[in-house]
């Protein structure tokens, strides 16, 4: 197989990893709200079973959306130092999540200030700048890194070590 070939299923593979992050970050983020949303047991398996069919897909979009710029730094960085490690992906996940906290934060997004959520405090209940909101995202960040790590991460660097034939 030739070098190119290589970088190019390469590529592939690492667009499966980053779907699978999305999905795996998503299927966190709802996880986490779904339990504090209050609903009796008798409820929960209708509500796990829609937001495994319709919700998570779609927040999975949003997530892949948002984190796709400092993903792809992350996963740079990791691909040419060739890091196979789970760590490196957790670490690097985390960084992603704080990233997109950071742009809701600050406001950086779209339509942010004209729905007043780029002030912590103007918004009712829990804020896009408090803690909870910025330790849920280092968590989707954090599995979401561990899901690509399982697809793509264990492979990273593969295409270097092959000879040029």
């Amino acid at each position: 197989m030739s070098r190119m070939l290589l970088i190019v299923v390469r590529l592939f593979v690492m667009l499966a990893g980053y779907l699978a992050a999305a999905l795996a970050a998503s299927a966190f983020l709802h996880l986490l709200v779904l339990g504090s949303l209050g609903f009796t047991s008798d409820q929960m398996p209708g509500v796990v079973a829609g937001s495994l069919v319709f919700s998570v897909p779609f927040i999975a979009l949003f997530v892949a959306y948002f984190s796709l710029l400092p993903a792809i730094l992350v996963l740079a960085i990791a691909e040419i130092l060739g890091r196979r490690d789970w760590l490196t992906y957790a670490i690097g996940g985390a960084a992603v999540g704080i990233a997109v906290a950071a742009l809701f934060w600050q406001g950086g997004l779209p339509h942010t200030q004209e729905l007043g959520m780029a002030d912590p405090q103007s918004v009712d209940g829990p804020s896009l700048g408090g803690p909870a909101f910025q330790a849920l995202m280092v968590g989707g960040g954090v599995v979401g890194g561990l899901a690509y790590w399982l697809v793509a991460g264990r492979l990273a660097g593969g295409w270097r070590r092959v000879r040029a034939g």
